[in-house]
């Protein structure tokens, strides 16, 4: 199967790529190694957007939401309608497993939901693969036990139980606001000083009060040393103490990064002291000719510069690249 263009990741700067490859005349197909846009499936049930509707917009379709900011249901119903609108080819729970330059372009091969194997041709590919399905670790002991949990859905199974939630931002947060509402007896643990300055503004007073009334314990600059099946062993910086805090389950909120080894063997490479990858900041193209890099991934270890808002935009840039390399070909064939 062979396309001008293949666009591995099927969320919203996926789906924009394929848009504006669309519009443009290119062959697109877009290769989701889940549903379409994932990340925001596996976000919080109850999760609401940080920015208003119309950022979140992409191919010139209106969003509209019942409140200021979008909810999560709201967001995935809104993609899938654009994905509709517009046709795309989608293939979902189709998972890319290489990416490899060929004289004439790239070969892609791939695992599909049946276990088969896909093969696929073309001229360009883009990665858009996100960050999120891929969570940072603590490195610590007991970190993968059972009751360990990287990500967040809902309160409701941990009512009456003793959670502590580890992290300081908006993830940590918003889960230890919803656990303690939801009845459980919650610690937050944070290795700063303080609480991270990227919380959402109607959430930080909330956060705030909760700790002052005494309702959600918060231990600020302390980190976790290890985990077992009943407690979470933390040290406080502040005078090296350690104290072991009981535990049914754990939610350990840190972050999420970008699969660099899925990027590395496509041939990408990364600068040595910062971990970006090697991209064209004007293109978006990186260091292989004709593979591109969309959203968040083109920040590397920087998930925070990049969002929906501006990485929606990649689309028409990786496009317009993509035709101008293909006239200078074209050109120079008829030459």
């Amino acid at each position: 199967m062979r396309y001008d263009v293949v666009i591995v990741g099927g969320g919203p700067t996926g789906l924009a790529c394929a848009i504006e490859a669309g519009k443009n005349g290119l062959s697109a197909v877009v290769l989701e190694k889940g549903c379409i846009v994932n990340s925001i499936y596996n976000y919080p049930n109850n999760m609401v957007f940080f920015t208003t509707p119309e950022l979140l917009e992409i191919g010139d379709i209106p969003m509209s939401s019942a409140a200021a900011k979008p909810s999560r249901q709201e967001a995935m119903e809104y993609y899938r309608r654009v994905a509709q609108h517009y046709r795309l080819d989608i293939h979902q729970y189709e998972k890319v497993e290489r990416v490899e330059r060929e004289d004439e372009g790239f070969a892609i091969t791939t695992t599909r939901r049946n276990g088969a194997a896909g093969h696929y041709r073309a001229g360009y590919v883009v990665l858009a693969t996100g960050y999120y399905d891929l969570y940072n670790e603590l490195g610590v002991p007991g970190e993968n036990l059972p009751h360990v949990f990287h990500y967040y859905k809902e309160a409701h199974p941990f009512t009456a139980s003793r959670v502590v939630v580890i992290g300081g931002k908006n993830s940590a947060v918003e889960a230890a606001l919803d656990l303690y509402r939801h009845g459980a007896a919650v610690t937050l643990v944070h290795r700063r000083p303080e609480l991270s300055k990227s919380i959402k503004y109607w959430v930080r007073p909330d956060i705030e009060n909760r700790i002052k009334a005494g309702q959600i314990r918060a231990l600020l600059d302390t980190e976790v040393v290890a985990i077992t099946p009943e407690s979470v062993r933390v040290r406080h910086h502040g005078d090296g103490r350690e104290e072991e805090l009981p535990a049914d389950f754990v939610f350990a909120l840190i972050g999420y990064h970008p699969d660099y080894d899925f990027l590395r063997a496509a041939g990408v490479e990364f600068d040595p002291e910062t971990r970006r990858p090697k991209v064209d900041p004007a293109t978006y193209e990186s260091n292989v000719p004709g593979l591109y890099l969309g959203g968040v991934v083109v920040a590397g270890p920087f998930t925070g510069e990049v969002f929906i808002e501006n990485g929606r935009f990649h689309g028409k840039v990786i496009a317009d690249d993509i035709l101008k390399r293909r006239a200078r070909l074209d050109a120079a064939v008829a030459r």
